[in-house]
């Protein structure tokens, strides 16, 4: 298989983790050896810093900037001592590997995934309990780990060249870290644009306390899915957008862009490919400001389904439901509604807020929702429309007989009250920051580029691993993100969450939260989690292009 060489993996920071299978998963008694993991001599991954008794180690690779915190320096150890664990280890094995899946209705595809599952296997824990996961890369490229959202140590953090050294085909690492927070979270490769292929896994952090009362457990995983359909590849992909719109043939958003759905160019104008371009101009939503998203998908999936052939969900009349809802997609924002239902919004990101109903959400790449419906009698579409981009996905909610919504169902709800974002939601004030009336310390980043050159970037310089936003522990944060562009973008930060300052200036709680075209977020954070933390655009071809930089700790 032919591999890119994008920008982010020739200055060592991309988006990867590959994995095959969870091949075993188990609770056990901590072994009292600490975090270990392994260090790879070379290649685009992210992991821990210790060296296994079973495996090799290098110090290749990882980032020690001079004057900045080392990803595993004292600091990180001592931050890691604090948190609250319960001594409970649980132990994953995931494979990142090649395969074949089927997307429903027989329609197969070969792809990279966590074992033979679209999506990964599950992996449940509870909060205070140590993660053991050791990843195994089968694939035929480098690889590493990130399991968003969750606050951990920041050499376990999963970002190649940055917290670890890639982890090369045919070796392995273990991650090793305690899982302080509960909430709806996911792990995902941070290597080029992996993710774009099966790579992708619910990660789910229980509460010991939980204060929600419900009878059944619903976990929606959306995706857009481009790879093996025709001989489409993500590194394709990227390829043809990195081209920019003038190459392409095309304009974008208000700039002569061809009709909504349409593809910039054929197969022919770019001899040596394997499949055709997906580069999609024209998508347009109010919702999100404008142009939607830059890549033709020819599927889109919930639990790695097509509407076509979808995954069903059973319940009893009058159940309970909680549905832990993530997108997990590369390009797309999906609007999403249950037939007949109402949503009540009890998280997002993982962190409580104060419950607001709805009949709909918006959900940038990176983002979780958690809701709580109430089942009524007969079968219904759980729908997710690619916002912007004419197409859907289908699951089912089933609590008794009944035909089978067609594929392209449309509930009513989609229409009706739509949650946009989580600006409006107010914390639970469990979860809020203090009121500390002032910051320590604040930073301005603009949201710079365009599609027609494809050069999304920070303060219009793309990433480079030498170029750092400083911070030190114990500050309040206050980041002004100012997005100068035509396109929204769903910015993440690594290892920490901030406050979206909305409601009386203490919004809820977020690690990742869309910004529209020419508008600006205001985010709170206080620097408690020592390290170097990536913080870039989860559009995964946005930030593959440049629009990422570092967030480091001074020593």
């Amino acid at each position: 298989m032919r591999r890119h060489i994008t920008r982010r993996s020739m200055l060592g920071a991309s988006i990867a983790a590959a994995c095959t299978g969870f091949l075993a998963a188990c609770s056990s008694a901590d072994d009292g050896h600490g975090a270990a993991g392994r260090r790879p001599a070379h290649g685009p991954s992210h992991g821990p810093s210790h060296g296994s008794r079973h495996d090799s180690a290098s110090n290749d690779g990882v980032a020690r900037p001079n004057g900045y915190v080392s990803p595993d320096g004292k600091e990180v150890q001592a931050a890691e001592a604090e948190r609250h664990s319960s001594g409970r280890v649980r132990k994953v094995r995931v494979t990142a590997t090649a395969t074949t899946v089927e997307l429903g209705g027989g329609r197969t595809v070969r792809t990279w995934a966590y074992g033979d599952d679209l999506p990964g296997r599950e992996v449940r824990v509870t909060a205070g309990d140590i993660l053991d996961l050791t990843l195994a890369n089968h694939l035929p490229e480098d690889t590493t780990l990130h399991c968003h959202g969750i606050r951990m140590r920041n050499d376990m953090d999963g970002v190649p060249h940055v917290t670890q050294a890639p982890i090369r085909p045919g070796e392995q690492f273990r991650y090793r870290f305690t899982v302080p927070d509960p909430g709806t979270h996911w792990f995902h490769p941070h290597t080029g644009v992996q993710l774009d292929r099966g790579l992708y896994t619910p990660l789910i952090v229980e509460d010991p306390k939980e204060p929600l009362s419900y009878d059944k457990e619903w976990v929606v995983v959306l995706d857009d899915w481009v790879d093996g359909v025709d001989g489409s590849t993500p590194d394709e992909v990227l390829a043809d957008l990195n081209k920019g719109m003038d190459h392409a043939g095309g304009g974008h958003g208000g700039h002569g862009a061809a009709k909504s759905g349409s593809r910039a160019a054929s197969p022919s104008a770019h001899p040596g490919r394997r499949g055709p371009s997906r580069v999609l101009t024209g998508s347009r939503s109010k919702l999100l400001g404008g142009e939607a998203g830059d890549v033709d998908y020819p599927y889109f999936l919930i639990n790695g389904r097509t509407a076509e052939d979808p995954t069903q969900f059973r319940a009893n009349p009058g159940d309970r439901i909680r549905l832990r809802i993530i997108n997990a997609g590369g390009d797309t924002a999906f609007r999403v509604a249950l037939g007949g239902h109402r949503l009540t919004v009890t998280h997002t990101d993982g962190f409580p807020v104060k419950h607001v109903t709805t009949d709909a959400l918006l959900l940038g790449m990176g983002e979780r929702y958690d809701v709580l419906v109430t089942a009524k009698d007969g079968t219904f579409p759980l729908t997710a429309v690619a916002e912007g981009k004419k197409a859907s996905s289908m699951a089912v909610l089933r609590t008794s007989g009944g035909a089978r919504p067609e594929s392209g169902a449309r509930p009513a709800e989609l229409g009706r009250k739509v949650l946009p974002s989580a600006y409006t939601l107010e914390p639970d004030e469990s979860v809020a920051l203090d009121r500390r009336g002032k910051y320590d310390r604040l930073i301005k980043i603009k949201l710079t580029g365009g599609m027609k050159k494809f050069d999304w970037a920070f303060d219009g310089k793309p990433y480079s691993p030498d170029r750092r936003i400083p911070v030190r522990s114990g500050e309040r944060v206050r980041v002004v993100f100012i997005n100068t562009t035509d396109m929204w973008h769903p910015i993440h930060l690594h290892g920490h969450t901030f406050a979206v300052t909305g409601v009386n200036g203490r919004g809820a709680r977020k690690d990742t939260a869309a910004i529209l075209p020419h508008r600006k977020l205001v985010a709170d954070f206080d620097a408690e989690n020592p390290g170097l933390w990536m913080l870039h655009c989860h559009n995964l071809y946005h930030g593959e292009s440049g629009m990422m930089t570092t967030l480091a700790y001074r020593s």
